[in-house]
């Protein structure tokens, strides 16, 4: 027991603190890095809640996919932090507000969960032991069989989201040749292929 509270102080310490650099590093590179360590101890804090499945999955997505590519267009836009911060002053009023607003939700949240009367018996809800259910087994239950229009619904979201993506960048430009597929497949060997015959001397 004291190895674990002590692991999650430690994971929850440098992941505080990594969070804290991700917006106050000067270098965007070195933003990236911190969040990849936050991301890193935030899967530690999963792996002692026992939920190992959302643990792997932060790990193999934001870390694998999303803080990488995050790392890679940081690196080749080459940014310049010097003229961003130009307007930080002017910007800081409206940044302040919007945090003010943020923290006033997050209050009510807290609030109205703390102070519900049914918050009791929700918190004391039983949940399945990992001896007769392992993690991502009850995930997977639950998430094709209660919740799988929704799941479905978020799938077609992002299908829509892709198609839109693809849609927008495709441009026809004049002086850019494209590949037709079709085009290759249905062309004969008469129309590309000459076949001529060349006399002794009359070579290139």
């Amino acid at each position: 027991m004291i190895v674990q509270t002590l692991a999650f102080y430690l994971f929850a310490a440098v992941a505080v603190a990594a969070g804290a650099m991700v917006i106050t590093a000067r270098n965007p590179v070195h933003s990236v890095l911190f969040l990849i360590l936050a991301f890193f101890n935030a899967a530690g804090l999963f792996v002692l809640l026992g939920a190992e499945f959302l643990a792997m999955i932060l790990v193999v997505v934001y870390v694998g996919a999303v803080a990488v590519l995050f790392l890679f267009v940081v690196m080749m836009l080459d940014i310049n932090t010097v003229r961003l911060r130009e307007g930080f002053i002017s910007y800081l009023p409206v940044g302040a507000l919007i945090g003010v607003i943020l923290l006033v939700e997050l209050l009510l949240v807290l609030g109205g969960w703390t102070l519900a009367l049914d918050a009791g018996d929700r918190a004391g809800a039983p949940t399945p032991l990992l001896a007769k259910a392992h993690n991502t087994e009850a995930l997977g239950n639950i998430l094709y069989t209660d919740y799988v229009y929704l799941f479905q619904a978020a799938g077609l979201v992002l299908l829509v989201a892709m198609i839109g993506a693809i849609v927008l960048t495709l441009r026809s430009r004049e002086g850019v040749r494209r590949q037709r597929i079709a085009s290759q497949v249905a062309r004969r060997a008469e129309a590309t292929v000459e076949l001529r015959k060349v006399q002794p001397g009359e070579g290139v």
